[in-house]
């Protein structure tokens, strides 16, 4: 009898094109239309593993961990000076879900930076922050201002412990001004000091003391001067 044969079937090339095109493991460097490149690993077609990325337009660079196609673990982050033409490291630390989270260094244009917590993006948790003017806080954060209890020491060796909100000096605190040789404890609100005491303060040894001290002041017993009062009045009564 005569053998029949008959032809093997094959998917469509199309089909071995796409699997030939899967991203999975380490692969070189791979452009997107727009021109951005990556190297690196991936996983099921997307950034997953250790790579690098760097975006066309701005120059920007990311080297680091990925999760699923986003920036996810312990990264840097820098961008191109478009002066120097050299990278400019803005923040190296923690990600999740492409945003800065956990602990991480930033780096300001101005000069100031950060070094502490993140969630979200923003500062929260706890850090200290340098600033421009040679300031630096030291305390909790929320949502990126300073809130909760923290330090703030200014350049002329002052300083301001207590209570903060939305960025602000809020509720008791103490600053020292040991230029004069001063402390004012008190209650603040909105960076405004509402009550309080100024007292001496190591005025001995201070660089810059006021003329004269300030007059200690005397503080009477509250159930002492109630019973002055009530025998007075015992007394015109009689």
């Amino acid at each position: 009898m005569p053998v029949i044969k008959y032809p093997r079937v094959r998917d469509p090339l199309f089909y071995e094109w796409d699997r030939k095109a899967q991203k999975c493991g380490l692969r070189c460097t791979v452009y997107a239309v727009n021109g951005d490149q990556y190297t690196g690993e991936w996983l099921d077609n997307l950034k997953h593993g250790k790579g690098t990325q760097i975006w066309k337009r701005t120059g920007a660079i990311y080297s680091g961990e990925w999760k699923f196609g986003k920036r996810h673990g312990y990264g840097s982050y820098s961008i191109l000076d478009p002066v120097t033409k050299e990278y400019k490291r803005v923040y190296t630390g923690w990600w999740e879900n492409d945003r800065r989270c956990g602990r991480g260094l930033s780096f300001y244009s101005n000069g100031e930076h950060y070094e502490g917590e993140w969630s979200n993006g923003l500062r929260s948790g706890w850090g200290k922050m340098h600033y421009e003017d040679g300031s630096v806080y030291e305390g909790q954060w929320l949502t990126d201002q300073p809130n909760g209890m923290g330090v703030l020491r200014l350049p002329n060796g002052n300083r301001y412990e207590g209570g903060w909100k939305d960025g602000k000096k809020h509720g008791p605190g103490k600053f020292f001004y040991p230029d004069k040789g001063q402390l004012l404890e008190g209650v603040w609100v909105a960076d405004i000091p509402k009550c309080g005491a100024l007292v001496d303060f190591g005025r001995n040894n201070a660089p810059a003391p006021t003329e004269s001290p300030l007059p200690e002041i005397k503080l009477h017993d509250p159930a002492g001067v109630l019973a002055e009062a009530q025998a007075r009045f015992d007394d015109s009564r009689n």
